[in-house]
């Protein structure tokens, strides 16, 4: 069992493996011995498939999703899910999804489509949602148009305490943003969640103009005022 470095876009390959040389071998070497954790080796890298040069933002989330149904390498993205809407509002996988469907009610207010005081599905059943893209995999393509790069701050989630793997990852992260911030400085990041603020206390995050959150499967997310500033203006939802 080896790491798959295949699913990374060329112009990154240099920066992850300088920077995944700083891992501790025996934090790596126990992963491929026990490679029961998700999203698995040949998933990790995933992230970096968007190419460096369309690099704008970086959106950190925490952790892998506990399901292998679902956790694909991608920070936020379920890949059990694929229908957004349903005739009753929201679909049923996106109801299921708690952060992604706090997501979806935060640009749907974003967007103006829907109001802070009436969020629910009969609301969304009854918006013309034929403008909107149709699916999970179409949002995080405008994602990726957007130049995000979805990246959890723990690329693994194994049976220990989600702690210690993003505590493993650590010297992963300050590497890489040390190699982004002399290639891309202008790169943002987004720090959505306890363990993903984590990535703050890196003296080099500050090179960087930064953006705070609370994980999506909060409720007050949906109205984080600085979140749907951010947002608004990308119109994520609209057709390409």
């Amino acid at each position: 069992m080896t790491f798959n470095f295949s699913a990374i876009d060329p112009s990154w390959l240099p920066l992850v493996e300088n920077a995944f040389a700083e891992v501790c071998p025996d934090y790596k070497h126990s992963l491929l011995e026990n490679p029961n954790w998700l999203p698995g080796p040949k998933a990790m890298f995933n992230a970096f498939s968007l190419p460096f040069s369309q690099l704008k933002v970086i959106l950190f989330g925490e952790s892998p999703y506990p399901r292998a149904i679902s956790a694909n390498g991608y920070a936020f993205y379920d890949a059990s899910v694929d229908n957004l809407w349903s005739e009753s509002g929201l679909s049923k996988a996106i109801n299921r999804a708690t952060s992604l469907r706090n997501i979806l009610k935060m640009l749907l207010l974003a967007e103006g489509a829907l109001t802070a005081d009436d969020l629910s599905q009969p609301a969304i059943a009854a918006l013309d949602k034929s403008k909107f893209i149709q699916t999970l995999p179409q949002l995080f393509a405008a994602l990726e148009r957007n130049g995000f790069l979805l990246l959890n701050a723990s690329l693994v989630l194994s049976d220990k305490p989600v702690q210690k793997d993003t505590k493993a990852w650590q010297p992963f992260m300050a590497k890489l943003l040390s190699l982004i911030a002399e290639k891309a400085p202008q790169t943002e990041l987004l720090l959505w969640g306890r363990l993903a603020q984590v990535i703050d206390d890196f003296p080099v995050s500050h090179r960087f103009q930064r953006h705070y959150a609370e994980h999506p499967y909060n409720l007050s997310f949906i109205h984080n005022p600085e979140v749907m500033a951010y947002f608004k203006p990308l119109h994520l939802l609209q057709l390409p």
